[in-house]
Formats: structure tokens, sequence, C-alpha cells
């Protein structure tokens, strides 16, 4: 029973890694055309209890891309400089949909595997009772 329960906390670690990580993702979109924006990038980060890894993940610290900022040219714009231009965003929309993908698809396996092993909690709890 240990195991199954270890399971749905490996699993539930993962999904909370993947919702952070795709609120990141959608900031990022959100923020594509804001000028001055730098994209915020994440890792995740082994969990360890009592000295030895668990398994389980979390969401590691927040940084900022440090790609240089895309110049645009814009005599119009308020932010221009006397060459009309003004530092855009680091943003690259293919990559942050790729990462949305991947992000989507890392947490519907952790959602699989989640209801895998809830339904064989349930299932051992049923013989138990008989």
């Amino acid at each position: 029973m240990s195991d199954l329960m270890k399971t749905l906390a490996l699993s539930a670690s993962g999904m909370q890694a993947q919702s952070t990580r795709l609120r990141h993702v959608s900031e990022n979109i959100a923020n594509a055309d804001t000028p001055g924006y730098r994209r915020k990038t994440m890792r995740f980060e082994q969990m360890v209890t009592g000295g030895e890894l668990t398994g389980q993940v979390k969401p590691g610290p927040v940084s900022l891309d440090q790609r240089a900022l895309e110049r645009v040219f814009d005599p119009g714009h308020p932010l221009a400089d006397e060459n009309g231009h003004y530092d855009g965003s680091n943003v690259d929309l293919v990559v942050e949909i790729a990462d949305a993908r991947e992000a989507q698809r890392s947490y519907e396996a952790n959602l699989k595997m989640f209801d895998q092993a809830r339904q064989m909690t349930s299932s051992l709890l049923d013989l138990l009772r008989r």
C-alpha cells in the first residue's frame, strides 16, 4: 500500500510542477509584445526527504532569459530612442508553444499515472473488504 501512495505523491508532484511551468509559459506568451520583457524560465528540482531522494519534483527558482532583447524600429513609439529604436522582448512564440505542448503532455502523463494508481488502490481496498 505504501508504494501506491508514493506513486500518487510522485505523479501529483509532477502535475504541480508542470502546472507551474505552463503558467510561466502563458505569461511569456501574453507578454511577447511587451517592450523590455524578458522570457521567464524555470527548472525542476528533486525533492529530498530525510536526506534521500524521493523521486518527486518541485518547481525551482524562476530566472530571466539573458539573451539580448530584440531591437525594434518604430520612430513613432513613445519608448523609441533618437534613432527610432526601442527594446522589444526576447520571447520566441515558436519556442513557447513547443514548451506549452511539452508541459501539457507531461501533465497528462502524470495524470494518467495518478489515475492508474488511484484505481489500483481502490481495487486493493475492495479486495481487503471481502
